[in-house]
């Protein structure tokens, strides 16, 4: 299979990632009722983010070099996302570190045109140190930072792909 084939298949994944990930954000908010805290947010900016990129990658069709570009950019959105999901986990972990019920993180986030624009998105009113949901033992922000290093894996792939 030709390179491009791979390189395809894998900005589609990326964007299909990003795309299960934040509907299952949505059933979680809006189904189950868990409110999403301001580092659950800005999870969710990463994972737009990544998605926005594989998709343009998607129509752009690049060849190698085009390749590397976007991949260094779902990489680095991949480690943003990982960083935070992993100071979320960490807060869960232990909440008597941090408070993060109105923070100056919520205000700024919460400001922005893009939480007016899709508030049931983008606004941030839940608690961070919130864990009420969990599977196999671990929380909301340990499977985000399992996806995010997941998505980097695949990204570094197309940022250090040769011909």
């Amino acid at each position: 299979m030709p390179l491009e084939n791979y390189m395809k298949l894998l900005f589609s994944l990326i964007l299909l990632s990003c795309v299960l990930l934040l509907g299952y954000a949505q059933y979680l908010q809006h189904v189950e009722g868990l409110l999403p805290c301001p580092l659950c947010v800005a999870q969710r900016l990463a994972y737009w983010m990544l998605g926005i990129t594989a998709c343009l990658a998607l129509l752009h069709k690049p060849r190698l070099i085009g390749c590397r570009i976007y991949g260094f950019f779902l990489t680095f959105f991949a480690f943003i996302g990982a960083t935070i999901a992993a100071r979320h986990a960490w807060l869960i972990r232990y909440p008597e570190s941090f408070e993060c019920g109105i923070s100056p993180e919520e205000a700024f986030l919460n400001a922005l045109p893009i939480a007016q624009w899709w508030p049931g998105m983008f606004e941030a009113n839940g608690d961070c140190a919130n864990a009420d949901w969990e599977f196999l033992s671990l929380k909301i922000p340990d499977w985000s930072l399992i996806a995010f290093i997941s998505l980097g894996i695949l990204a570094l792939y197309l940022l250090l792909a040769k011909k």
